[in-house]
């Protein structure tokens, strides 16, 4: 059973937060994808219940229950975190993030060092103009197209999506197999996202601050995350591709790449999610 909360921050801004209560174990802080909600990832339950793990995580600003903070950056994410820690009081844990999370798991654990202790993140893109890489390489058309809309500004992005649908061929064949069985409940609560039933945040606003975060400076560098990282990737991936996450793992100092050639942005939640959690459990 997940609790979720809304905790009033110093700035006046609320978080819409998720904990699955005391379990024994390590804690693990979900960083949802984009666009998602916060809620942990339900697939993963079963496997986080047998190992003990404690599941917390939050709207990001502008998602559902969360108070929009525009122009935030990636960085902003570690004491929004922080706080949300404090309010459950815990001190130490580990963080996983996914897709668009995978940054803003990064960013706590470079900037929550003694805090962080270990942290895994998966499908995750790299800095914008990260030197040495092909950023765009790879991408579908009309990935790299919303992607350029976001390098021109929040009016061009909020137009992009205002009149382009959702490009299904970004999902390769396994990823569609894995949305047809249990990550379905990733399209689930992707929708719920977008149409934002939430009083404080909701609709396409925490989208497009993600999607502007995307292409802005992080405001840390990679080689900031000292505790363990292990970057998992599918090597077929179109919305990311695998390249952003080999260039995570060369730049982070203490980094594991798990690449899996067959799968996509999606399907290595299947194929790596339970051993991601092993992983934490064994370096945190």
């Amino acid at each position: 059973m997940i609790k979720e909360t809304d905790l009033k921050l110093a700035d006046g801004r609320t978080l819409h937060c998720y904990d699955s209560g005391e379990a024994g174990g390590l804690t693990v802080f979900w960083h949802h994808g984009s666009p998602n909600t916060g809620t942990p990832p339900e697939p993963l339950f079963p496997a986080a219940a047998e190992r003990g793990i404690r599941w917390i995580s939050y709207d990001r600003p502008g998602y559902m229950g969360s108070t929009a903070r525009p122009g935030r950056d990636k960085a902003s994410v570690a004491a929004d975190a922080a706080a949300v820690a404090d309010a459950l009081g815990i001190g130490e844990f580990a963080v996983l993030g996914h897709s668009g999370g995978g940054s803003h798991a990064l960013a706590c654990g470079a900037l929550l060092p003694g805090r962080v202790k270990a942290v895994a993140e998966g499908s995750g893109l790299a800095p914008f103009g990260a030197d040495g890489l092909d950023w765009f390489a790879g991408m579908t058309a009309t990935g790299a197209a919303e992607i350029r809309a976001a390098v021109e500004g929040r009016e061009a992005l909020e137009a992009y999506l205002a009149s382009h649908e959702f490009d299904m061929e970004q999902f390769t064949p396994a990823d569609q197999a894995a949305l047809r069985g249990d990550w379905a409940w990733l399209a689930r609560i992707a929708g719920q996202a977008m149409k934002g039933d939430g009083e404080v945040g909701g609709g396409p606003d925490g989208y497009i601050e993600d999607g502007l975060s995307d292409v802005s400076l992080w405001g840390f560098d990679p080689a900031q995350v000292r505790v363990p990282v292990l970057v998992f990737h599918g090597g077929q991936d179109r919305m990311v591709p695998s390249e952003h996450g080999a260039w995570l793992a060369a730049r982070c100092p203490d980094a594991e790449l798990w690449l899996r050639p067959d799968d996509g942005h999606v399907s290595v939640l299947g194929s790596c999610g339970v051993a991601a959690l092993d992983w934490l459990v064994a370096r945190a």
